[in-house]
């Protein structure tokens, strides 16, 4: 799944019918006062619907006079429906928001303030990534990592040693052009030419993308190029085009789960979806350059500021993110990791025997490189990964594009 949003139009009519249950039309408690508490997710579906409904059984069995009702999108749609839905006044009481929106959201007056109770099951670092000017406007409730998946298979039959956590670029660069067979369909490597990308290649480079005090783009660097050039130089060699691609949904992941993929960047919410894949395949801490670096994405439930049911949201967020049934659920399923303080539950996530070497989860995390953010976050998202889309067609070079985003965020920052 790429971490990029699409903008739609006619998101309301959609989100309408998806939330026909819980519209603002109807009423949302009962004559005998049960509450219907609405409930919008990204992360869930396809993989862990189940999940999710065994930890809201579970809620409503300690709360009988609250009914949750789920809804989902994927997530290159989810964005603009929830966005559209704010806007028209049918906002779900709860809602999932990842690190990078919630400054936007929690600036823009739309959440609710969560402080209060016990939090001392959460991670305090995580807990603090969803304050803004002294109010906790939502709770963290996963995180996840982005690994480098490799097929076994492949790399054995065509005689390449397989990645190690010392790799570097100029490592993966040259086992991916040994397996790549185009003639075959078989290509070495797989990592989206877009901002999430790039500004994790950036750090590996040694590069910075915001100068110091966040004011002005400082990713038109050499280190921005070079960053830029890794990612640009793999489409038509060691992966497929976007032509190839024809924008197909989850092409990657189609192409890794046939086997017809050696080497595939992609974070941790994927390894649910390749339990019965028909080959072996493992992860690693994703090669660096000048330095390791791997993103790190969180996600947290965060409430409405206009719900009817404030007591009821708060509750239902609380024991999404922090209870034991929401952190065991998540581990048992490899549904990403719960952001929780007890180490004892985290170390159940490497007891499942695949993929083997689940250690590069945790390695992965000494290193990070989170994601900048800014007011305007979604246009800069936007325009880096234009840009970018630009010299991965051969449009521009990479340089020309690099400067062109810099000034496009340049004015998003002014």
């Amino acid at each position: 799944m790429s971490r990029h949003f699409l903008i739609v139009a006619a998101a309301t009519a959609l989100l309408a019918s998806a939330c026909a249950q819980g519209s603002a039309t109807k009423a949302t408690t009962g004559a005998d006062g049960r509450v219907t508490l609405r409930y919008f997710t990204f992360s869930a579906a396809p993989d862990h619907v189940k999940d999710l409904d065994k930890i809201e059984k579970a809620f409503e069995k300690q709360n009988p006079k609250v009914d949750v009702v789920v809804e989902t999108a994927p997530f290159d749609e989810y964005f603009t429906k929830l966005q559209t839905s704010i806007a028209g006044g049918t906002a779900p009481d709860t809602f999932e928001l990842n690190y990078e929106n919630f400054v936007t959201y929690a600036g823009a007056g739309s959440l609710l303030d969560l402080a209060g109770g016990d939090t001392s099951a959460y991670a305090q670092e995580s807990l603090d990534a969803f304050k803004r000017d002294g109010k906790q406007y939502a709770l963290p409730a996963s995180f996840s990592t982005v690994v480098l998946f490799y097929n076994k298979d492949l790399f054995e039959k065509a005689g390449v040693a397989l990645p190690t956590a010392d790799w570097t670029w100029a490592d993966e660069q040259a086992a991916a052009a040994k397996l790549t067979d185009r003639k075959k369909g078989v290509y070495g490597d797989f990592q989206p030419v877009q901002f999430f990308e790039f500004y994790k290649t950036l750090k590996q480079a040694g590069g910075e993308f915001l100068s110091a005090g966040g004011k002005k783009a400082a990713f038109d660097s050499p280190q921005g190029v070079k960053a830029a050039q890794w990612l640009v130089s793999k489409v038509g060699k060691t992966m497929p085009t976007e032509a190839e691609i024809g924008g197909t949904a989850d092409y990657d992941t189609n192409l890794f789960k046939s086997g017809k993929l050696a080497m595939w960047h992609n974070g941790i919410w994927q390894f649910a979806g390749l339990k019965d894949v028909p080959f072996e395949w493992d992860v690693v801490v994703e090669p660096g350059d000048a330095a390791k670096a791997s993103a790190v994405f969180h996600n947290a439930v965060a409430a409405s500021s206009t719900t009817k049911h404030a007591e009821q949201a708060g509750a239902w967020a609380r024991f999404l993110s922090s209870s034991d049934t929401a952190a065991t659920t998540r581990v048992e399923s490899s549904w990403e990791l719960p952001p929780v303080a007890d180490q004892q539950v985290l170390a159940g996530y490497l007891k499942d025997p695949k993929p083997a070497n689940r250690q590069a989860v945790f390695d992965s995390l000494k290193s990070i490189a989170l994601p900048p953010v800014i007011k305007r976050q979604q246009e800069m998202q936007d325009a880096v990964t234009k840009q970018l889309g630009e010299a991965a067609a051969g449009r521009k070079p990479v340089a020309d594009a690099l400067k062109a985003a810099a000034a496009d965020v340049n004015a998003l920052l002014g």
